[in-house]
């Protein structure tokens, strides 16, 4: 004889996967318009996959810094070092916020082609414009560049189902990733054998750009965003429970066993999909910005009280910040060791080749098996002090080939350690959560950044020589690896002790 509360259970399953049928039979079939399932994500993603490969494809940005400090533009290494290649710092940290809001407000395809216009903006100038303020300026739509780049690597999300999201953020990935080297590449091959002018480079990026711009215009509008359009969805699908409540008469929106159905946890995610809209007006209630920015900072502060997740994004915004003033200063140094004026120079290959040589690194991590719960911090305390050695390496011996060859090194373990911290960040993260760690990760590592720009580089504080600086990142990696070499040798005695502890109460307890 069953039991009445296993008929109750039993019952109350079948009523919540009758709520389940019914929403499905009431809200997909009813409001949703299914592309053809070859273009259904496919076309989305390839669009968008061909604007990132352009958008990178620029084969004079490995020469930027020559480009600047030669006859084209006349500037003194003074003005460029100290006085313009701040400006982006500053411009990228006090746009990155407004643009995360509008990115997800927008629906992400605007932004993407502000991105494209910015980008068309950026290399017009670095065409024609002439003078310090002009080439200011020019930083600065950089900078709005690279505060956008968050609408590319988003968009995808709000067009294709979650089982597919790994998917189609390694092909997006792997397209900036692509473009970039073979921009690079071809920049080499056009200065070293072809003897093209720098200048001519900048008109290839120029059409480059154009060209992901044009291609921006055929993305698919989003209905559904992470943050400011998925309300509505959510209320929707909540009306629908409620009506077919009233005739079951036994489940609720919360009841356990609707969560034990299979597919209630993705029914959220199928509606979006081309949806055919009503008009705006009636379809979403009015967006309120405070309630949303209340929202984020309860997820914040949830999400940062993980020590583990703490841990991670620590060292994200730490190495990160040291990471672009090498990548920013770079070209300067390299041109300090040997001028582009008076021999030849091989910037575009060493980019390809890190960047290459990172993206294997990166394959290769992904198939690793270690316990980073454990041995995490200080595997971080080794590999940045690694990182300190390279960069000192590139600072002291006035090598080309050795600065060559340590930032290889350089950009090889940052990017293996930055794929390891986004796993670990990510792994019990949702998707609304993940952009915001990911984004509040960023913008204290861009704080950080403005911070030692203002000090070390702006000729307004210090403004020390390129060499002088170096020697500080150098430290200052340095000092972030003795940082979590102390806090993961703590970590560990923690945890040893801990074990022994429970140990002793298993032998007392089994006495």
């Amino acid at each position: 004889e069953t039991k009445p509360e296993t008929k109750g259970r039993a019952a109350r399953s079948a009523a919540a996967t009758g709520v389940l049928e019914g929403l499905r039979s009431r809200v997909l079939p009813r409001r949703v318009r299914r592309a053809p399932r070859a273009f259904g994500w496919a076309l989305p993603t390839a669009v968008l996959c061909t604007y990132g490969f352009f958008a990178n494809l620029r084969p004079s940005e490995p020469f930027v810094t020559p480009y600047l400090l030669g006859p084209d533009k006349n500037l003194t290494e003074t003005q460029v070092f100290n006085e313009i290649f701040p400006v982006w710092t500053y411009s990228y940290l006090v746009l990155l916020f407004p643009v995360f809001l509008a990115t997800d407000f927008l629906r992400y395809k605007p932004v993407i082609l502000l991105q494209g216009l910015s980008l068309i903006l950026t290399w017009f100038m670095l065409l024609y414009a002439e003078g310090l303020l002009a080439v200011q300026f020019l930083e600065f739509f950089y900078g709005l560049v690279t505060a956008t780049e968050i609408a590319y690597y988003s968009y995808i999300y709000s067009v294709v189902d979650l089982s597919l999201y790994q998917k189609v953020t390694s092909y997006c990935r792997t397209a900036a990733l692509v473009g970039y080297t073979v921009g690079s590449i071809s920049g080499q091959i056009l200065v070293s054998v072809a003897r093209w002018s720098l200048f001519s480079l900048n008109v290839v990026s120029l059409t480059s750009v154009s060209v992901a711009f044009a291609v921006a215009w055929f993305l698919p509008m989003p209905q559904k965003s992470l943050f400011f359009h998925h309300h509505h969805l959510t209320t929707q699908v909540s009306k629908e429970i409620k009506a077919l409540n009233c005739r079951n008469g036994t489940v609720t929106q919360d009841d356990p066993a609707i969560k034990r159905v299979p597919g209630w946890e993705d029914i959220e995610s199928k509606v979006p999909l081309s949806i055919e809209e009503r008009p705006a007006e009636q379809q979403e209630q009015k967006v309120d910005i405070g309630k949303v920015i209340k929202e984020l900072w309860q997820d914040f502060l949830q999400c940062y009280s993980s020590r583990p997740l703490l841990c991670w994004s620590v060292w994200w915004a730490l190495s990160t910040c040291g990471y672009f003033q090498v990548i920013n200063y770079t070209q300067g140094l390299w041109e300090k060791v040997l001028p582009f004026q008076s021999s030849e120079i091989y910037n575009g290959g060493v980019e390809a080749a890190s960047t290459l040589l990172g993206a294997v690194a990166v394959f290769v991590v992904g198939h690793i098996k270690t316990s980073w719960a454990t041995w995490g911090e200080i595997a971080l305390a080794m590999f940045s002090l690694f990182i300190a050695a390279a960069v000192y390496v590139m600072d002291t011996v006035r090598n080309i080939w050795v600065c060559y060859a340590a930032y290889v090194a350089f950009r090889i373990v940052y990017m293996l350690l930055i794929t390891i911290a986004t796993f670990q960040i990510a792994t019990n993260l949702s998707v609304e959560r993940y952009a915001l760690v990911f984004g509040v990760n960023t913008f204290i590592a861009l704080a950080l950044q403005t911070l030692l720009t203002l000090i070390v580089v702006d000729s307004k504080g210090l403004g020390l020589d390129i060499f002088t600086q170096f020697m500080i990142y150098a430290g200052y990696f340095a000092a972030t690896s003795m940082v979590f070499l102390i806090s993961g040798t703590c970590s560990i005695i923690r945890s040893y002790w801990k074990k022994k502890r429970r140990r002793n109460e298993t032998i007392v307890n089994s006495a």
